[in-house]
């Protein structure tokens, strides 16, 4: 009898404490929205007489939700890895470096890449020997000179590049000026545009109809190159380059250690924080209640007197599980939240990651809801 009793508590337990997890989201979400309308009232009311702080408005609209939220950057966090495993031979950059689309950030150990690259260019020297020791068909003249011209291109390419990363590492060690990095810059776009003019001439000259086809010799010489080419892109993969114009946000890389190609830690971490802007997840419920380019008040626990003000710029259409504040596996009474991402006008003070509460104001507008 006893022993029933007690299997009949316990059953109880079980039944209260997962009826309770499945009300507690429900009910703090209710409770964010009671506080919303309550929210009217600054943090800090102001003295009276006292001048109201910047940024801040005398009367208090309703608000139609309120939600969690992170501050990011108008890129995102681009977060970067290695694409081939390797030994880090070199890190280039700092946490709050600027940085621009393709510059080295990271080097990794390259021997075993450039002694592959080297025996590629042997191989095309003595295909180009060979070649050149062969009588030129007229009719394969103009081809044969355009594909070298290709060639010479995509070499200078190379070389350009590799005068860039010199210049911007002597240029973030105060030893290069700035005209120094915009002539090698400049050079490696000029590089860039000869190529891309060079392979539309091959191409049409090998689609004309009178095209004559390549000789064994000059076959064997395309198949050099090409494993040039591909030699060189390995390579290339032991460099690990920014891929936006923006700021070094986070660098989780050390000379010495092994970079291996996972998403997770990356080894750097960029942004382009030229703005920033608000993610909130706001509850599925009050999805009516969103529309674009609505009023949006931004509140930070770190700086509890000044308030930011913002708009509404896009809200997702579809509807899933939160992930501000995901803790492991999704559990079966998490609530289904839609992300919306609000442009702040003026961020402040206010860094990447930070934790903020969003309040959506009533003021609606004639857009659409989603986009």
């Amino acid at each position: 009898m006893t022993f029933t009793r007690r299997r009949k508590m316990a059953l109880l337990a079980v039944v209260v404490v997962a009826a309770g997890a499945a009300i507690v989201p429900q009910f703090v979400q209710r409770f964010r929205a009671e506080e919303a309308g309550a929210a009217r009232v600054p943090f800090h009311a102001p003295v009276q007489g006292a001048a109201q702080p910047a940024g801040r408005s005398a009367a208090r609209p309703p608000w139609d939700a309120v939600a969690l939220g992170r501050v990011e950057p108008v890129s995102r966090e681009i977060r970067i890895a290695a694409s081939v495993p390797g030994r880090i031979a070199e890190v280039l950059v700092r946490a709050n470096d600027k940085v621009f689309a393709g510059e080295l950030l990271v080097r990794l150990e390259d021997e075993e890449a450039a002694a592959r690259v080297a025996a590629a260019e042997a191989r095309v020297a003595l295909a180009k020997r060979a070649r050149n020791d062969q009588a030129t068909p007229a009719a394969s003249a103009d081809r044969r000179k355009a594909e070298d011209a290709a060639a010479d291109s995509e070499r200078a390419i190379v070389d350009a590049r590799s005068a860039l990363d010199r210049v911007a590492a002597d240029l973030r060690a105060g030893r290069a000026s700035q005209a120094d990095f915009d002539a090698a810059r400049s050079a490696l776009s000029r590089a860039q545009g000869r190529l891309r003019e060079q392979r539309d001439t091959v191409a049409r000259l090998k689609a004309a109809p009178d095209a004559a086809l390549p000789s064994r010799l000059e076959s064997e010489l395309n198949v050099a190159h090409a494993e040039w080419t591909l030699a060189q892109a390995g390579l290339e993969k032991t460099r690990i380059r920014a891929s936006i114009d923006g700021a070094v946000l986070q660098v989780d890389a050390r000379k010495g250690e092994l970079a291996v190609p996972a998403p997770e830690p990356a080894l750097v971490v960029l942004g382009d924080v030229s703005a920033l802007r608000v993610r909130a997840e706001v509850d599925e419920q009050y999805l009516a209640r969103m529309r674009v380019g609505q009023g949006v008040l931004v509140r930070a626990a770190a700086f509890r007197d000044r308030e930011f003000e913002g708009k509404v710029t896009s809200i997702a259409r579809i509807v899933g599980p939160g992930r501000i504040n995901a803790r492991g596996p999704r559990k079966f009474s998490d609530v289904d939240v839609l992300e919306v991402v609000v442009d702040l006008s003026d961020p402040g003070p206010l860094v990447v990651g930070e934790p903020v509460d969003v309040y959506f104001s009533s003021q609606r507008s004639n857009q659409p809801e989603t986009q």
